[in-house]
């Protein structure tokens, strides 16, 4: 069965080249067709999946859709993106251009792309999947048992979204500074791990997978909370109803089309975080309209579902609502924003994480990054009893931890002059002037 499986992958990829020979994709860049943004045209066979390809490039460069306008009826793909980088300024720089040119252009290879996510094998990291119920002290709990099983963490992004939690880690062993490869050792790493997240919680399943698979964790993330189920509303008191994305799904029956129409509060990756949750519930974007040139973002999608079908019923046209709103709110992370950026070092989430957890701070999302021997982390806290992050608190923290190295983003403190400090005198607890972080109070973060 396995040999066959392969065989027919082998030859959907051939066709799919041959197809992208006779008609390889076009790629168009201007800076001159706008006043307030670069526009990036893109002609293409189209493909299923094309569109989610094409927007995770724009994603992964950091760049912001401002407005798009998207057209695959039929056998051709053409969309046209107004595109700006993270300071709203035009894309300028000669490599980022280049970049998209190629990733875009004849040489990519979207098909091959979709169908590896999950496949590719990595000998520099191993991969760790967790999904589970969301508790305080979570992330220490589940780094101090990789600390402890002598795994570094090199990577790693976490989301929480109505009592749920799911995170992408990349750990290297120890000792080589490579992937975990003894079956032994990762086989105990999966059941330690399994027993963190499921805790005293039975009532929903915890899933831990070990693997050495290269995936795009922001894609996997989505894809493993919406496996999760965590679009099931749950009251969790932290958004109300006007905080929340206006989702609305209705059939243009003349067309056999279902238009969904989407307003929220615009933010960074908000299209990619659209697109990626429609693509994989199966659904084409044959046409859709973008503008986020304001605060408000307004997304109009014509779908069908991947059998050649609009929605054909209530109880989906629900699930469809619930997915994308959900979809939009993972990425919105209620807390203050802390970022980290120090020498790395093994067991150094272990004990950031245990001091936050020991000073009752949750996290409720995360990245952590290496960068060139830098750990460059971002945490977004907040207090465990649900009420606001105490001055006195995060002032204890960066004594420990050290004022230079753990920074509060955000705050009136990021704006003001001031001599730079010693590390020394930071590592061993300098003071700070706590007016800076009276009365904070949750922020969302969009980013």
């Amino acid at each position: 069965m396995e040999v066959s499986m392969s065989f027919s992958h082998d030859m959907d990829d051939e066709y799919e080249k041959l197809i992208r020979r006779m008609n390889p994709p076009r790629v168009v860049i201007d800076n001159k067709a706008c006043k307030n943004a670069t526009v990036i045209r893109v002609d293409s066979a189209n493909e299923y999946g094309i569109l989610l390809e094409v927007v995770q490039v724009l994603t992964d460069l950091n760049l912001i859709v401002t407005k798009a306008y998207i057209s695959s009826d039929g056998g051709w793909f053409m969309d046209v993106f107004n595109v700006t980088d993270q300071d709203g300024n035009k894309v300028t720089d000669e490599e980022v251009l280049e970049y998209i040119q190629k990733s875009l252009g004849p040489e990519a290879c979207f098909a091959s792309s979709m169908r590896s996510v999950g496949v590719k094998q990595s000998t520099d990291h191993t991969a760790i999947e967790l999904t589970g119920s969301d508790r305080p002290g979570l992330l220490s709990e589940v780094s101090a048992v990789l600390t402890n099983l002598k795994c570094n963490v090199v990577s790693a992004e976490v989301w929480t979204h109505n009592t749920r939690a799911a995170s992408v880690m990349h750990v290297t062993d120890e000792e080589t500074g490579l992937a975990v490869t003894d079956p032994q050792r990762l086989a105990r790493i999966k059941e330690l791990l399994c027993n963190v997240l499921k805790g005293s919680n039975k009532t929903r399943g915890a899933r831990t997978v070990v693997s050495h698979a290269v995936t795009h964790t922001e894609r996997r993330l989505h894809q493993m909370m919406f496996a999760d189920r965590d679009y099931e509303r749950v009251d969790d008191g932290l958004l109300d109803d006007n905080q929340r994305p206006n989702v609305n799904v209705v059939n243009w029956q003349d067309k056999d089309y279902s238009v969904v129409t989407i307003r929220s509060k615009d933010r960074p990756k908000l299209l990619f975080d659209t697109v990626c949750t429609l693509t994989d519930m199966q659904y084409v974007v044959f046409h859709a309209s973008i503008d986020a040139e304001g605060p408000e973002a307004y997304q109009e999608y014509y779908i069908r579902h991947i059998d050649g079908s609009p929605v054909k019923s209530d109880a989906e046209r629900q699930r469809v609502i619930q997915c994308l709103e959900a979809a939009i709110e993972r990425r919105v992370s209620e807390g203050l924003k802390l970022e980290l950026c120090t020498t790395d070092r093994v067991g150094l989430l272990s004990d950031v994480t245990r001091i936050f957890r020991e000073n009752s701070l949750t996290v409720t999302r995360a990245e952590v990054a290496t960068k060139a021997g830098k750990a460059v982390n971002t945490f977004y806290v907040r207090d465990a009893s649900g009420y606001p992050v105490d001055s006195k608190t995060i002032e204890a923290i960066r004594q420990v931890i050290g004022q230079t190295i753990l920074k509060v983003k955000g705050s009136p403190e990021d704006s003001k002059p001031g001599s730079e400090e010693s590390p020394t005198r930071s590592l061993f607890g300098g003071l700070f002037k706590s007016r800076s972080f009276v009365n904070f109070k949750l922020i969302r973060s969009y980013s």
